[in-house]
């Protein structure tokens, strides 16, 4: 099979796991996902197995149960019977069984005090394959050039091995639950200063942000006032998922600035978030990437 083939064969099961990841609550069949990828429903079993490494309903099942352990860990108003029957169990004792099995924890302890290391065992062993052969594409044609307005914001630095990231994700949802303000009136940033593919774990360093409007009061969650300051941008839209945001990222620097004859800022990279995982399917995530320029 030459490259072309193989890209081909790619794109049909980006389809399906893309069908998938917006369909979780339907309970995609086998029928309905050979469809979306023009294959032999007598073949397709075996064709997702052998790409994904699981069969399709394990595949769902897991999907459903990473969902539900971030429900349970970012979305305090969802409760675990709610959160059980969107994973597909009609029994909260079946949803915290599987739990269990997978999370080594019950869903109400996850909830208080996440173990995350299972957690990202999962994510690795359903994104491996697909990581190895999905790449994001994108032409100079959508990098636009904006004028970025000065934004207060309140961030919270996470610093230390990207794996903790989600721990301190949990503290600043919990600033924002007290403090505010909340995400439906204000803007969610990342302040990336480094990148975790080449930064040693003990130096990376990453900040979790919301636009405000004053100042933040002093408060035990290490939550501190900043400014994204005014200046121009080059503006990347990353639609799907943050396992694969660094090839935007990587587009920005690798491709787009050396042809562009721009000149940057001495303020890192940033993301502004506008619609995040698991409010919506990973596949609809969307993401505006931000360069700054002098």
């Amino acid at each position: 099979m030459n490259d072309a083939a193989r890209q081909r064969y790619r794109l049909r099961f980006q389809r399906v796991l893309d069908y998938i990841d917006t369909h979780l609550d339907e309970n995609p069949g086998v029928d309905a996902l050979s469809r979306v990828a023009h294959f032999s429903r007598f073949h397709f079993h075996r064709q997702f197995s052998e790409y994904v490494g699981i069969g399709v309903g394990r595949y769902v099942q897991l999907l459903r149960l990473r969902r539900a352990a971030c429900q349970l860990a970012f979305r305090e108003d969802l409760r675990v019977t709610d959160v059980a029957l969107a994973a597909g169990f009609e029994r909260p004792e079946t949803f915290s069984r599987a739990f269990r099995k997978w999370f080594g924890q019950s869903p109400v302890a996850f909830r208080k005090a996440p173990a995350w290391e299972p957690w990202h065992g999962i994510v690795n062993s359903l994104y491996r394959k697909e990581n190895a052969s999905m790449k994001q594409h994108h032409g100079d044609n959508e990098v636009r050039i904006e004028a970025f307005r000065e934004t207060p914001i309140a961030v919270l630095e996470h610093r230390g091995a990207p794996e903790g990231l989600n721990e301190t994700l949990r503290i600043f949802i919990a600033w924002r639950r007290r403090f505010g303000p909340s995400p439906r009136v204000s803007d969610t940033y990342n302040l990336v200063y480094h990148d975790p593919a080449t930064t040693p774990a003990e130096e990376y360093r990453f900040g979790i942000a919301a636009s405000v409007d004053g100042d933040v009061a002093d408060n035990d969650y290490g939550v501190v006032r900043q400014v994204i300051p005014a200046g121009r941008c080059a503006v990347l839209r990353h639609v799907g998922p943050d396992r694969n945001i660094g090839e935007s990222v990587r587009m920005l620097y690798r491709e787009w600035l050396p042809a562009s004859g721009e000149e940057l800022r001495d303020f890192p990279i940033f993301f502004h978030r506008i619609k995040l995982f698991p409010d919506v399917p990973e596949s609809e995530m969307l993401t505006d990437v931000y360069l700054p320029l002098q």
